[in-house]
C-alpha cells in the first residue's frame, strides 16, 4: 500500500511527484510508455508500477494526465476502484474536466479533487488550485501536508477553477515570452545572450518577490520605477501603445475559453 501514486509522469505529473516527494517517499509512479516512469522513480528513490496497480495500491491517486486521455485511463483503472473494499482518494489535474464528469466515468462515490497546478510547482514556487467533493476535513488536511511543499495551494469553488487556471497555468508560458522578449532587446542593444536571459529571469525573479512582499498594487509598483521624463516611463509608453496590457488580458480570455472547451 502506497500513499500517493502518479498516473502520468509528464512535465506536470513529473513536477508534482518531484515536489511531494520532498516529504513523501511512500510514492508510486506509472506512465505509459512505463521507462519514464522508471526513470523518474529512479532520480526519487520511489517505486514504478502500471496504471492498474496504483489504482489498487495508493490512498491517494493522481491522473496527472491530459483531458483528452483521462477518460481511457479511468475505463482501464474503474474495474480495480470498484473492487477495493478500503477508502481511497481521486485526483484530477485534467484542464476542463469537471468532477461530475469525473464521477459519471468512474462509476463509484469516493472523494475527488481537482487540480490546477502549474510547471514551478518543481522548484516550489507553484501554484495549485484545488477544489474538493466529498473530502472531510481530514483528507484536505492531508492533501495541503502532502502538497503544499509545492507553493501555494488554494482552495477554490469548482466553478472559477478554469479562470484562476487560464492565470496561474497557463501563466507561466506568457512569462517566458515576456522574459525571451526583453532579453531579446537588451541583445539588440549589445548584451550578450547568456546575460540577457540571466537578467530577464532575476528581473522576473526579483518584482514578483517585492510585489509579494509589499503588499503593493501593482500599479504603484510600477509608478516607483517611472521617474519623470526617465527612461523607463519611454519604455512603459512603448508597451502601452502597442497594446501590451490587452494582449496579455486576452490571451488569458483565450486559455480560459479553452479550458471551458475541452471539459466539453
Amino acid at each position: 500500500m502506497s500513499k500517493i501514486g502518479f498516473i502520468g509522469t509528464g512535465v506536470m505529473g513529473s513536477a508534482l511527484a518531484r515536489a511531494v516527494s520532498k516529504n513523501e517517499k511512500d510514492i508510486t509512479l506509472s506512465n505509459v510508455p512505463a521507462s519514464a516512469a522508471k526513470v523518474l522513480a529512479e532520480e526519487l528513490c520511489v517505486k514504478a508500477a502500471d496504471n492498474k496497480q496504483v489504482a489498487a495500491e495508493c490512498e491517494y491517486i493522481v491522473l496527472a494526465v491530459k483531458p483528452q486521455v483521462i477518460f481511457g485511463v479511468i475505463d482501464e483503472i474503474a474495474p480495480v476502484l470498484k473492487s477495493r473494499k478500503d477508502k481511497f482518494v481521486l485526483i484530477s489535474i485534467a484542464a476542463g474536466v469537471t468532477i461530475d464528469l469525473i464521477k459519471q466515468a468512474i462509476g463509484i462515490e469516493c472523494p475527488v479533487i481537482r487540480l490546477m497546478p502549474n510547471t514551478p510547482a518543481a522548484v516550489e514556487k507553484g501554484v495549485i488550485l484545488c477544489a474538493f467533493d466529498g473530502a472531510n476535513e481530514a483528507v484536505k488536511k492531508e492533501f495541503f501536508s502532502m502538497f503544499s511543499v509545492a507553493g501555494l495551494c488554494d482552495e477554490i469553488k469548482e466553478d472559477k477553477i478554469d479562470a484562476a487556471g487560464a492565470l496561474t497555468g497557463c501563466g507561466p508560458a506568457f512569462a517566458y515570452i515576456a522574459m525571451q522578449a526583453l532579453a531579446d532587446g537588451a541583445v539588440s542593444c549589445g548584451i550578450d545572450r547568456a546575460s540577457a536571459t540571466r537578467y530577464a529571469e532575476m528581473t522576473f525573479l526579483g518584482a514578483a518577490q517585492l510585489a509579494l512582499d509589499s503588499g503593493e498594487h501593482l500599479e504603484k509598483l510600477k509608478d516607483n520605477v517611472c521617474s519623470p521624463a526617465g527612461s523607463t516611463i519611454e519604455g512603459v509608453n512603448v508597451l502601452e501603445n502597442r497594446g501590451v496590457r490587452a494582449a496579455f488580458a486576452d490571451a488569458v480570455k483565450a486559455s480560459y475559453k479553452r479550458n471551458r472547451e475541452l471539459g466539453k
